[in-house]
């Protein structure tokens, strides 16, 4: 790893898988070298994907109240300015709650919507035993099987160059064992085992999309989820990173369990992403809550001491997980106080006012992860920096240009006017 432990908390040793090298060549408009000229290289987006829960785009494309729909607007404002990756709600149950039909028109809208602001779009999930649809009931196991296998075929169709990533299938751990109610993506479990159910609904997405990043996604750290990620690459399941969720209501994981979750699940050297994380402003949740959703209350709020507390341990855990060079993605789950389990868990409070959370983590991703300096032109009109990764602008006097800059690169800029 490229971090140690002190007492004092995280000493950074270097960002360099973050980093990249550019040795540019800038010519004029006419093409020839534009030496001395002062050149202005301004990052403008990143290639890690730093990501939320978009719920609130769907809402925005399907609301008629006009108050209401300026109120989303600059929710999803706010959202934009940190955000380049965006979660879309895929459960079975509502996004087709009647069988046959579905909510894709406002779903496409606002997955659109977010392509056309240049975030990337992840649909969360294509099979899960919670939030499943109730009409399957009625069917046998093998028919529900079937219905699982097309809905993936139809939904990652519909969405092909719209959407590129998605949860495939979540909380398999769980899944075939789950007994707080009766459902039919457990049925199917309990019947076909978790790797054959898993190899089946990940063919069915990689053969309708096979340029899609395809994920498993647990809330599960255990030693259960190493063995069947185990189990499921011995069986050629062609997942493309493994998800981990990290819902803290309970407190904040810590170093020393953070290190250990990246450690255990590093020795895939599959990339991972960071699906669902959770840092709550107010009350912790108590300890002796074994399911999370038993925890029901009127109102949970936030809270100044609660606000600072959010703010340091997001800032801590972003460090980490950027530092860790497997780690492509960050997801937090809820943007706004007030959504899951009614929790203080977002950047922003429920009447869309910023918390520190939010200027915390503007700070690592538009501050100190970002590149923006002022260089000069040697004589043939060359200039040379290392950079984060991402898409750049470079302006001058006469003209401007753009790059990506995702590895290393030698190469040469006209300027337009």
């Amino acid at each position: 790893m490229n971090y140690e432990l002190t007492k004092g908390g995280i000493i950074m040793n270097q960002l360099k898988h973050r980093e990249a090298d550019a040795k540019l060549q800038i010519l004029n408009p006419d093409g020839s070298p534009a030496a001395g000229r002062t050149v202005r290289v301004d990052q403008v987006s990143h290639q890690f994907l730093f990501g939320c829960g978009a719920f609130d785009s769907v809402d925005l494309m399907r609301v008629e109240d006009d108050s209401r729909r300026e109120f989303l607007r600059e929710r999803m404002d706010k959202w934009l300015q940190l955000f380049n990756y965006g979660t879309l709600p895929f459960y079975w149950g509502r996004y087709e709650p009647v069988e046959g039909q579905t909510v894709y028109p406002e779903t496409m809208a606002a997955a659109k919507w977010l392509r056309e602001k240049g975030v990337r779009v992840k649909g969360h999930p294509l099979c899960w035993h919670t939030s499943c649809a109730p009409w399957l009931m009625q069917y046998s196991n093998e028919e529900i099987l079937r219905r699982q296998l097309e809905r993936i075929h139809r939904d990652v169709s519909a969405f092909k160059g719209v959407i590129g990533l998605w949860d495939v299938i979540n909380e398999v751990v769980i899944m075939p064992v789950f007994d707080k109610y009766d459902n039919a993506i457990t049925r199917i479990c309990k019947e076909q085992g978790r790797v054959p159910l898993v190899k089946q609904v990940f063919a069915a997405a990689k053969e309708t999309d096979p340029d899609a990043v395809l994920l498993i996604n647990d809330f599960n750290t255990s030693k259960a989820y190493e063995h069947l990620i185990e189990d499921l690459l011995e069986a050629d399941v062609p997942i493309s990173a493994i998800g981990i969720q990290s819902h803290q209501h309970q407190g904040y994981w810590g170093l020393e369990k953070l290190y250990d979750v990246l450690e255990r699940y590093s020795r895939f050297g599959l990339p991972i992403h960071f699906t669902e994380n959770t840092l709550i402003s107010g009350e912790i949740m108590p300890a002796h809550i074994v399911d999370l959703n038993d925890w029901q209350v009127d109102e949970w709020p936030s809270t100044p001491e609660g606000e600072d507390r959010q703010a340091r341990e997001i800032s801590e855990m972003y460090t980490v997980l950027f530092s860790h060079p497997l780690v492509e993605a960050i997801t937090t789950w809820d943007f706004n106080d007030g959504c899951w389990l009614k929790a203080p868990s977002g950047f922003v409070r429920q009447d869309n006012s910023e918390k520190p959370s939010y200027h915390a983590l503007s700070g690592l991703i538009h501050g100190a992860w970002e590149t923006h300096d002022t260089l000069t032109a040697d004589a043939d009109g060359y200039i040379s920096f290392t950079g984060f990764k991402g898409g750049y602008s470079l302006r001058t006097d006469i003209g401007n240009a753009s790059f990506t800059l995702n590895k290393d690169l030698c190469q040469q800029l006209t300027l337009n006017p």
